[in-house]
């Protein structure tokens, strides 16, 4: 396979992760910043009863940011640096998940999925598909 091919798979493979992280931070931070404490808490969401709801709430806000950071700065190509570094703050998210679910003896497959979705996507996006500005 020619250079030209892989790098064309590897940017449409990228583009695939950011739509699915984007899909799966936004509607995650969605529901902790608009859903009731209580129902997280019944929904799995245990973290909820060792922190507060700001903090919650923070999170649920770092997430849609995130999510946005994903794909917004690389399809409208304005400064497009902002998508890589959305995905490193996304990995810092679910570094800190997988500490946590860790530390209360909880699965972490989802956060380590998570996690090297958001690290291939910052990865990807700072040095092999960068995106050029407009």
């Amino acid at each position: 396979m020619t250079e030209i091919k892989r790098s064309k798979a590897l940017h449409i493979t990228l583009w695939i992760a950011q739509v699915l992280l984007a899909i799966g931070f936004g509607l995650a931070g969605f529901m902790k910043v608009t859903a009731p404490i209580e129902q997280l808490e019944q929904s799995g969401m245990s973290f909820v009863n060792d922190y507060g709801a700001g903090m919650v709430r923070f999170i649920g806000i770092s997430e849609i940011l995130g999510a946005l950071g994903l794909i917004l700065p690389a399809a409208l190509r304005i400064k497009p640096i902002l998508t890589p570094i959305a995905a490193v703050g996304l990995s810092i998210i679910m570094i800190l998940a997988t500490i946590y679910h860790v530390s209360n003896n909880e699965p972490i497959v989802g956060a380590l999925v998570f996690l090297a979705l958001t690290s291939f996507v910052a990865w990807g996006r700072f040095s092999k598909a960068s995106i050029q500005p407009k």
